[in-house]
């Protein structure tokens, strides 16, 4: 891809030690297995393929000197070797209890009882009328509802005999949305995180995640504490291309209450970004010319009446651009954390169950033993609506509700124009001879 056009992740940390961050070897193409396999992608469920223009990973260990890694040498080893075997019945204890937590949704009712009060809040702290009020005043407004977010995550190197443990830490923003503790931030802030701490002042709070969705890139989390200052929600349709608006959050991971402010440049911006695992996430953003830096992402983006009408997770890092950030439009952002709150996952979205490959090469192709180009059905999850309309390994994909089907992003593309429950029309190449199969689309849920 043209280097011209590159676009960057706003990622407050990059968990995967050997991943490919700034100047990596592009897209980490995963297949349901979870396995890093070249050009698959599981449609409704999985990996999406890839759109551009192209985005990477922010984090670059030269430009963010906050990571930490601490080494466990062999003087210490006796004591870890203890300190695993208790931590390892801890956590079989835990896991039990846990399991049994989940298996009756105990988080979820909680969070359920808590919607409705959290919902309420929200909907009375919503404006969008109100003088226009300088930089000055939003920056005074609305600095106490954006926080800091520390978080470290353990890592384990293989190169040595014994394995190397390292604890990876990183940064980002979060804003404040009740006055009891949720807290609106980015998934790819906290995903993968054993530890999340936020700081309110001078006061640090651990946190916990209480929903996190990676499609969305929005994710809710819980500090215990009361009397904090929630943001006054806007309302992100109502914006207009030249509006000014202001940037608040902690970029360089240590510059907390860092204020800048610009114009919206462009509304439902079609942008496509590399997440932390690899993943690609096809958004539709809020483009602003305030500057955005590595750490700025779940920090918030507010009109000039002091209202939240985004929430920062993308910057660009084409070379010589500038002023090329993006924000989640804060209505979708909302509904994300609703759900998130009621479910425990963004409900609704269609599930076909397939995960396929683009044969483009004729390496590929003979590696898969097939003689034409396209896209290919490599597995079919059992108890799927593919499973159902009879889709099989091996099936060349032709057309989806009449649509052609020629490259890897055409699938998802069709798909995520239906909701579950919806029937879909599926045409295949299967053994030389043409048909077509009628499939219903499930619901995308965590164990999908």
């Amino acid at each position: 891809m043209d280097n011209e056009n590159k676009w960057e992740y706003d990622y407050s940390s990059l968990y995967n030690s050997s991943g490919s961050g700034n100047g990596g070897s592009g897209y980490a193409n995963v297949g349901s297995s979870g396995s890093n396999t070249a050009n698959q992608y599981e449609a409704g469920g999985g990996a999406q393929p890839p759109r551009s223009p192209e985005m990477h990973p922010v984090q670059d260990p030269g430009e963010m000197p906050k990571k930490r890694r601490r080494r466990v040498r062999a003087g210490s080893i006796l004591r870890s070797v203890l300190a695993l075997v208790l931590a390892a019945a801890v956590g079989f204890a835990g896991g039990y209890v846990g399991s049994m937590v989940g298996d009756h949704n105990k988080l979820v009712i909680q969070a359920s009882d808590r919607t409705e009060q959290l919902t309420n809040a929200l909907a009375s702290s919503t404006s969008t009328g109100g003088d226009d009020l300088t930089t000055a005043q939003v920056a005074a407004l609305v600095t106490p509802s954006v926080v800091p977010i520390t978080t470290e995550a353990v890592v384990y190197s293989n190169w040595s005999w014994f394995g190397q443990r390292q604890i990876e830490s990183g940064a980002g923003s979060g804003v404040i949305i009740s006055d009891d503790g949720y807290i609106l931030t980015c998934a790819h802030v906290v995903d993968g995180a054993s530890n999340i701490t936020v700081t309110v002042g001078d006061t640090d709070y651990t946190a916990s995640v209480v929903g996190s969705d990676t499609a969305s890139d929005v994710a809710v989390l819980k500090i215990d504490a009361t009397g904090l200052t929630p943001a006054v929600v806007g309302d992100s349709n109502a914006l207009a291309v030249g509006e000014e608006v202001v940037a608040v959050g902690n970029p360089l991971g240590n510059l907390s209450g860092t204020v800048t402010n610009g114009i919206v440049s462009a509304l439902n911006r079609d942008v496509s970004i590399e997440n932390n695992n690899g993943s690609i996430l096809n958004l539709s953003l809020i483009q602003t010319s305030a500057s955005i830096s590595p750490g700025n992402s779940g920090g918030g983006l507010f009109n000039m009446a002091g209202e939240l009408i985004g929430i920062v997770n993308a910057k660009s890092d084409a070379s010589g651009a500038e002023g090329l950030g993006f924000a989640i439009p804060i209505n979708d952002a909302i509904d994300v954390a609703q759900d998130l709150l009621e479910n425990g996952y963004v409900s609704g979205r269609p599930y076909l169950g397939i995960t396929y490959v683009a044969v483009t090469d004729e390496a590929t192709a003979q590696q898969l033993g097939v003689s034409t180009y396209g896209i290919y059905i490599v597995e079919v999850s059992a108890g799927s609506g593919a499973a159902a309309a009879g889709l099989e390994p091996g099936d060349r994909i032709v057309s989806i509700d009449g649509a052609e089907i020629a490259s890897r992003d055409d699938v998802s593309a069709v798909i995520d124009q239906h909701a579950a429950g919806d029937t879909i029309s599926i045409t295949i190449a299967r053994d030389g001879q043409m048909m077509t199969v009628e499939a219903t689309l499930g619901e995308q849920v965590p164990n999908n």
